[in-house]
């Protein structure tokens, strides 16, 4: 079996190889390509990739390329995780956003329509390429952010072989096991429902008990995990756990300002971040690197990491996280979930409940309409991801979710017709946004921004 990655250059490459690399021999996976189309990231992160991934597993058939249609020839699964425009796009797209007086966070903010605008294009070039080389039955992961809207645009033109995923669900099942089930025995899931990066968790079960009340009452889940950005006394009154992305709609004004008064965005530490990494690592020799030149690497890798996740919503929230990140303590991340579909539809796989997929919502959460794609937990039937149904839910969730919904189908709209009148619609109706005046402006100038993308 034949599993590529698309924006193999990525920086959590490294991680996506590793996943692969430890259950390849188990899930029948012989071989891998990573592509990306900027070389020099491809030389450095790809490569590393490939030599951390050979250490793990020396016989994995891994290569590097430059050229999609060789990399998605005969694949059966691919996973999509590209940044069309780099880190300076995002930094615009943020800043152009606070500059309208609302949040520019790339994905749950305004900036994620922009994003999103360089994004849908490109990929639906590679969906392209991959309908008409891929094996029949591929499947394609989209990781590439906002994955529920570009997940909703490919769905819409047709490309019913793409899923979303996100690592924000398994993080937080991850860091809540890691508080609450310590043993070896211990089995721990979840429900999830809503969009991507606006998802509730119910129903926590440990050892077949309910312990979700138990869990929004504890300390400790409010200091070792990613409940730490909201005050407990929040999330009693929501009543069940949300999906950390939740802050920037529960606590906008608060988000707001803190932004503002910060020195950086968000996209201009991680762009920081980012160059400084690369200076390091570009000297290096890395596909003929000795082993002790790989640790070095390994090393100044996991420095610069460690920087970019202790500052993840730091600016936003005020909080920081504390840890030290190594490649050895990745417990699979997106690749994560993009295998337990692999290990499923290959018959070996039983656990589901923690498969967490964007798929349209085919009556899942009632009052959306069937093909709107919903951030949910699933089971595999058939070889298709077929999402739990959850029946009554909260009122007040509800509405966020259809509004966001709202907003996302009509950003697909805009995007896939170069429409932006849809667009100032769209932006309208983002709980972020919501001012024509803002709208209006922001549709202009992401409109001129991404001409080069969007075209017509």
């Amino acid at each position: 079996m034949k599993i590529t990655v698309i924006g193999g250059g990525g920086i959590r490459s490294l991680f996506l190889a590793s996943s692969i690399a430890r259950r390849a021999d188990e899930l029948g996976i012989s071989q891998v390509v990573f592509m990306d189309n900027d070389e020099e990231k491809l030389r450095i992160f790809g490569a590393l990739a490939m030599r951390a991934a050979k250490r793990i597993n020396p016989e994995l058939d891994f290569s590097l390329t430059t050229d999609g249609e060789t990399a998605v020839k005969n694949a059966g699964y691919i996973i999509t995780t590209i940044r069309p425009g780099g880190d300076m796009a995002r930094v615009e797209d943020e800043r152009t956003a606070l500059s309208c007086g609302v949040i520019g966070q790339e994905t749950t903010g305004a900036a994620g329509f922009s994003f999103a605008m360089r994004t849908i294009p490109v990929l639906e070039c590679y969906c392209r390429l991959i309908r008409e080389h891929a094996k029949k039955t591929v499947k394609v992961f989209n990781f590439t952010n906002p994955a529920g809207l570009v997940t909703q645009a490919l769905r819409d033109m047709g490309y019913d072989f793409t899923y979303g995923i996100c690592d924000a669900p398994s993080g937080m099942l991850r860091q809540l096991s890691k508080v609450y089930a310590p043993k070896t025995t211990d089995t721990m899931s979840m429900k999830v429902y809503g969009l991507n990066h606006l998802s509730f968790f119910e129903d926590i079960m440990l050892n077949g008990k309910d312990i979700t009340a138990e869990i929004i009452r504890d300390r400790r889940a409010y200091n070792e995990t990613d409940l730490r950005f909201f005050e407990p006394e929040m999330v009693l009154h929501l009543g069940c756990i949300p999906n950390e992305y939740l802050y920037y709609y529960y606590y906008p004004e608060k988000a707001l300002v803190n932004i503002r008064t910060s020195s950086k965005t968000r996209g201009e530490i991680i762009c920081d971040i980012n160059i400084e990494m690369m200076r390091e690592l570009s000297s290096k020799d890395i596909p003929n690197a000795s082993e002790a030149g790989i640790d070095e690497c390994l090393a100044i890798y996991e420095k610069w990491y460690s920087k970019r996740e202790n500052a993840y919503m730091s600016q936003e929230t005020g909080v920081h996280r504390d840890v030290s990140w190594t490649l050895n303590q990745d417990e699979g991340g997106y690749a994560g979930v993009a295998l337990k579909f692999i290990d499923l539809e290959s018959g070996r796989g039983t656990s589901v409940s923690d498969m967490v997929l964007c798929v349209p919502n085919n009556g899942a959460i009632p009052g959306l309409a069937a093909d709107d794609i919903v951030e949910i937990s699933c089971n595999l039937e058939n070889g298709r991801a077929v999402p739990l149904q959850f029946g009554s839910i909260d009122p007040a969730r509800f509405e966020l979710i259809r509004r966001v919904k709202s907003y996302e189908r009509l950003a697909s709209r805009a995007i896939i017709n170069k429409d932006i009148e849809c667009a100032v619609d769209a932006l309208m109706m983002h709980p972020l946004v919501g001012s024509y005046p803002a709208a209006r402006v922001l549709a202009r100038r992401y409109f001129a921004a991404n001409a080069s993308y969007i075209g017509g």
